[in-house]
């Protein structure tokens, strides 16, 4: 159930064969003022060496067990042990080590001298046109008039009872399967948390382009791009200060990330990066 998690961590014990990796330093959670913004909507793990991974917390009771106290004893822990409970853990601790996944891939990144190009719009780099069929996997308000305007159709499949309905040239519905009838898919990257993503995959086999776009899409896209996946969208943090300022404020942090698209056919492989890696180690 969980092939891509463990698909990741297997990159990640490539990585640590090259030497030792950084371990934990500290958990950064917002504060409780920023509940209901997009502020307040991801945790990032930090590592010894300044990398910063993101991950989301609004996932069942999540964000209250973190300020409860769930992360308090991740200062020292090796990073990779904590990235192995993004496939072998449940709830918080899933959370967590989707967290380290993520900065660990920036680890990787900064060693190889890759740094993933911006992306091109909101919309995953779909190249939107009228006749487009898009599939919308939670619904993004900002981005539905974006896709109407492009003269596409829009089906959006939520998990949220209370958001179903018809729309002028769009609706809301509960089933997965309505996507084996949408040529382009753009999901949220919580489907990389929630279990859902293989599910999704298999009702997008007939898409040309499938787009995981979010904050927390910045692991290795090699296991999603060999599933149909063509491009995932994460966060590349360019201020890590500003960052980690802004985040424990409660205050948007936007400023200090620019938006990344890296696409399937320019991707230059795990494997590659490791060689680079494996290269500046010696």
């Amino acid at each position: 159930m969980r092939a891509i998690a463990h698909e990741l961590i297997a990159l990640l014990e490539r990585l640590a064969a090259l030497g030792p990796l950084p371990r934990v330093k500290r958990l950064l959670l917002p504060p409780p003022g920023a509940d209901g913004t997009h502020a307040g909507e991801f945790c990032a793990v930090e590592l010894d060496d300044g990398s910063l991974g993101l991950s989301f917390v609004l996932l069942g009771d999540t964000l209250a067990q973190l300020r409860g106290g769930a992360g308090e004893r991740l200062a020292a822990m090796p990073a990779l042990e904590l990235a192995r409970c993004y496939a072998e853990s449940e709830g918080v601790q899933r959370t967590l080590g989707f967290a380290a996944v993520n900065a660990l891939t920036r680890h990787l990144f900064d060693r190889a001298g890759y740094a993933p190009p911006p992306a091109q719009g909101s919309t995953g780099d779909l190249a939107l046109q009228p006749g487009d069929h898009v599939g919308m996997v939670g619904l993004f308000p900002p981005l539905v008039k974006q896709v109407l305007a492009t003269g596409a159709r829009l089906t959006v499949v939520e998990l949220r009872e209370d958001l179903v309905g018809a729309h002028e040239g769009w609706h809301v519905t509960l089933d997965p399967a309505e996507l084996r009838g949408c040529n382009k898919v753009l999901s949220t990257s919580t489907v990389l948390l929630n279990d859902t993503l293989d599910a999704l995959l298999g009702h997008c086999r007939g898409a040309e382009r499938i787009a995981l776009i979010g904050p927390g899409a910045s692991c290795l896209p090699d296991p999603l791009f060999e599933r149909g996946v063509t491009l995932l969208g994460g966060s590349w943090i360019a201020d890590a200060e500003g960052f980690k300022n802004a985040l424990l404020a409660g205050t948007s942090w936007s400023g200090c990330a620019r938006k990344t698209a890296i696409a399937r056919d320019a991707w230059p492989g795990a494997a590659a990066l490791l060689a680079r890696a494996a290269s500046v180690q010696r």
